[in-house]
């Protein structure tokens, strides 16, 4: 179960990354509740699943997910030039942290 509140998680920080970036220092209403609510949402899991895993690994898959996804949805929609490099190292970051379940 931790393994799945922790990945929930790294998806919530991803959004609040995202909602942050959107709410042009908190100056924009919607964008700013998004990232309060996908923070605390994002910050609740991450300390439920370090209940039973170890923190190093909780972290570094948290922040693994919410980078890679926060990077690929900003290339998705244009808000960020996407290229292969990019890409390549967007699958280095999923294969970490998948390495890191796998050794856990």
């Amino acid at each position: 179960m931790a393994w799945l509140v922790l990945i929930v998680s790294g998806v919530f920080e991803a959004i609040w990354a995202t909602a942050l970036g959107r709410s042009e220092g908190f100056s924009k209403l919607t964008p700013t509740i998004i990232f309060c609510g996908g923070l605390i949402i994002s910050m609740l899991g991450l300390a439920y699943a370090m209940r039973t895993l170890p923190t190093g690994t909780s972290y570094a898959i948290w922040v693994g997910i919410g980078a890679a996804l926060t990077v690929s949805y900003a290339m998705i929609t244009g808000n960020e030039a996407a290229s292969l490099i990019k890409i390549i190292l967007i699958l280095v970051v999923i294969g970490a942290v998948v390495g890191l379940k796998v050794a856990h």
